[in-house]
């Protein structure tokens, strides 16, 4: 039979040093909101050990935000409400008197909204230990160079107990091994140690750790990697974790055949998948959901987000990329920009200061240099020439361009929306176009050139001497 666990996730904290409006379980790094890694671990440590679960959230600080940005994405976590922060202890209170399925489980997993390091080989070992030994209940330790602020681990002979910084006489705060608010414990001890919690200590506050005793079947578990235990609570701290999360991302893409000249400036979300022969030159960042296909080149200074990138493509140096799909053999920049729902057909060509919005380029489209390309389709194998513009937008309402395949288009022409473009048309350069052409047709849109033979001098001024 399946053992059954409860996992619980302390996300009501106001996160006052962090000096922003926003609840700090919705803090970004990495691409992801801090509250998205513990839920992401659980699930996958309850996979791995073969557990039933249920996902609840405490939230309290701004818990509407909250509340929303897990309700839309995620249909099973549910939320209580911590009303008042009067501890962990309390949070706990609150969660199995809204939480009534939360007794039900044989076991309770807690931990933090703000430990976006801890990983699912993390909770399985503290799981194993707590079978194996057969404990009632366990808490992650580690070893902190710097302990203040940390709850300090006071072994027994048989359990143990925690004594909050705040708390701690001058000998007990000389200990090193720290409490990391990790733990799991069967949910009957739980539950039958939690009434007994009071408010007698410094901070006035209901501290979960009190149902840690020396006396009782409960033990500390040490991890040697302190990093994964590091928690947000302060902007240099958010920051710690970003770098974090962002050297493990980037020394797994190595792993599976990804190559960076300089990860240290690289930046790569959560997210983003990369495949194998890719090169990523510094400066770059690979942003949201990206999937970036095999033997890509990234240069430097690209900015990639949300967006799908083809095999052997190239991606020419501080080129942006958005919400967009880009095919396979396609070269991009240098200094493209392409703006959402732009669609790139295999073996096109984007080049340097091009920007295109919500536009579909078939295969072998080229677009070389200075252009803009709006709400358009142009088909397959059309030239358009230098300084081309779309003109999508009369002040009010956007229009679509239409340009068939095989055309010519010359530099310095413009496409008033809404026109249609034939197949194997050619306008001639510096056209402005407002008439549909149908194909095979060619087209001119120049005034006529008049050349007054002498009259330059009366134009041309030079500077007094």
């Amino acid at each position: 039979m399946k053992k059954t666990i409860g996992i619980v996730i302390l996300a009501a904290g106001q996160g006052k040093r962090m000096g922003t409006d926003t609840p700090k379980p919705l803090l970004i790094a990495s691409g992801k909101r801090l509250i998205d890694f513990p839920i992401h671990e659980a699930k996958m440590f309850c996979e791995k050990s073969n557990l039933s679960f249920l996902i609840t959230a405490v939230t309290g600080h701004k818990r509407e935000l909250v509340n929303e940005y897990l309700g839309q994405h995620y249909k099973d976590v549910a939320t209580v409400f911590q009303k008042e922060q009067l501890g962990t202890a309390d949070a706990i209170r609150s969660y199995f008197a809204q939480q009534k399925a939360g007794k039900d489980y044989d076991y309770t997993l807690i931990l933090c909204a703000d430990t976006p390091l801890i990983r699912s080989i993390h909770l399985s070992f503290l799981w194993k230990n707590l079978l194996s030994q057969n404990l009632d209940a366990v808490a992650a330790t580690f070893i902190a160079d710097d302990p203040a602020g940390y709850g300090r681990i006071l072994r027994g002979e048989k359990g143990f107990r925690i004594v909050e910084h705040k708390d701690a006489s001058e000998e007990q705060k000389i200990i090193d091994e720290v409490n990391s608010g990790l733990y799991i414990m069967k949910t009957d001890y739980l539950l039958s140690h939690l009434a007994e919690i009071d408010a007698n200590n410094k901070s006035q506050e209901f501290y979960l750790t009190d149902v840690f005793k020396e006396e009782a079947n409960v033990a500390p578990i040490l991890f040697d990697d302190y990093k994964s235990f590091v928690g947000v609570n302060n902007p240099d701290q958010l920051e710690e974790v970003f770098l974090e999360l962002n050297y493990e991302k980037i020394y797994d893409l190595k792993k599976n055949g990804v190559s960076f000249y300089d990860s240290s400036c690289t930046y790569v979300d959560w997210d983003v998948k990369v495949g194998a022969g890719s090169i990523v030159y510094p400066n770059v960042s690979l942003r949201g959901n990206s999937v970036i296909g095999k033997n890509v080149v990234i240069d430097s200074g690209s900015i990639i987000k949300d967006s799908i990138i083809g095999n052997q493509t190239t991606i020419n140096p501080y080129s942006i990329i958005e919400k967009s799909h880009i095919g396979e053999k396609v070269s991009i920049g240098p200094f493209a920009r392409i703006r959402p729902d732009t669609e790139v057909g295999d073996n096109s060509k984007i080049g340097n200061f091009v920007e295109t919005k919500k536009a579909k380029l078939k295969k072998g489209v080229k677009v070389s240099h200075l252009s803009y390309v709006g709400d358009a389709i142009i088909g397959e194998e059309t030239n358009i020439g230098c300084g081309f513009i779309t003109c999508n937008y009369d002040g009010a309402n956007k229009h679509l361009t239409e340009i068939g395949k095989g055309c010519f288009i010359g530099s310095d022409s413009q496409m008033i929306a809404p026109v249609k473009i034939g197949n194997d048309c050619y306008v001639a350069s510096g056209s402005t176009i407002n008439k549909n052409m149908d194909d095979g047709d060619f087209a001119i849109a120049r005034s006529k050139q008049e050349i007054k033979p002498g009259l330059a001098k009366k134009f041309i001024k030079k500077k007094d001497k």
